[in-house]
């Protein structure tokens, strides 16, 4: 059996199933909790984590918690990909259209922009009402201490989200969805969620993650690379690729290899700064995003999914007029 030909259905099938997911998430969001798999993914990261990461306390033992972290990481990734690998295997006989519903359907819970979206809107609304609820509202968002921020620094740490996770959950996961099917996108969703509960360096949550999350770090980098710089471009698009050495220029500013390219994307494009306090400062030359800058910041974010959903759109619209060719 061709596995590589269960994982990647046609072109005009996976094309459907994105802009089947897409329509889901806009119109409906995200599906209870008791039924996503992500939450399901948190859960079994959750359950080991608490197993593999030793009490902060505790005595290093660098090479064992390394080895506990990547075997704990492949036995999730595995169980993953094989129920994965399952559901659109269930869906192969089908007719084509109804292959598409199906994996758009399970497609849209791997993806989030709407309540993306709506979360880094949240927080321009809760600045609003006073700086305490905007760091409130921003630190659902971030990992950072936000106690100190201020209205400047929430709206940066929120936008710099924005663009970050533009990537993270909405290009990543429909990138690796083209390469490898439903398999692909699910694995990438393991494995940013295992890089965001376990991809820490020293102590979070009483424990250290220097070495135990060492792996899931490092696998996150790996297929997050590309669609980062994909990520980056989608946003820079609009303005017909002007700054892109700008963009390229601060990419490098941020401790991850990745995370700098959407970011340096949306603060070029905007003509704003984007930093994390005695971490990052990209664009320094740019103003301080005011709360005007947020809903900019949306809007092109928005563009990008657009042109991803317009993309998908034109394959299947070609798809449909070689099918009616004599």
């Amino acid at each position: 059996m061709d596995l590589g030909a269960c994982w990647r259905p046609d072109a005009p099938v996976l094309a459907g199933a994105v802009l089947v997911a897409l329509a889901w998430d806009g119109r409906f969001g995200e599906p209870a909790e008791r039924l996503h798999p992500v939450v399901w993914m948190g859960h079994y990261l959750g359950a080991v984590g608490r197993r593999i990461a030793r009490p902060a306390s505790a005595v290093p033992r660098p090479g064992a918690e390394f080895w506990a972290g990547a075997l704990a990481w492949c036995l999730g990734a595995s169980l993953v990909l094989a129920l994965a690998t399952a559901a659109a295997l269930l869906l192969r006989p089908l007719h084509p259209l109804l292959q598409a519903l199906g994996l758009g359907v399970m497609l849209k819970p791997l993806l989030a922009w709407r309540m993306l979206r709506d979360e880094v809107r949240a927080v321009e609304a809760a600045l609003e009402r006073s700086l305490e609820a905007g760091r409130q509202h921003v630190a659902r968002l971030v990992s950072r201490d936000v106690h100190a921020l201020s209205p400047t620094q929430v709206r940066e740490a929120a936008v710099s989200t924005l663009a970050e996770n533009l990537n993270d959950s909405v290009v990543a996961p429909l990138f690796w969805f083209a390469v490898a099917g439903l398999p692909g996108a699910a694995l990438y969703r393991f494995a940013n969620t295992a890089d965001a509960m376990w991809g820490y360096r020293g102590e979070r949550g009483g424990r250290d993650w220097t070495w135990a999350g060492k792996w899931a770090a490092r696998v996150d980098d790996g297929l997050s690379w590309l669609p980062a710089r994909l990520s980056a471009l989608l946003i820079a698009l609009p303005s017909g690729g002007r700054g892109w050495m700008a963009v390229a220029a601060n990419a490098g500013r941020t401790p991850s290899p990745n995370g700098g390219w959407p970011m340096g994307a949306l603060a070029v494009a905007l003509g704003i700064r984007l930093g994390k306090p005695g971490v990052y400062e990209l664009n320094p030359a740019g103003r301080p995003p005011q709360a005007a800058d947020t809903a900019r910041a949306v809007r092109r974010c928005g563009q990008a999914v657009a042109a991803l959903a317009l993309l998908a759109a034109a394959v299947v619209l070609a798809a449909v007029l070689w099918a009616s060719l004599p």
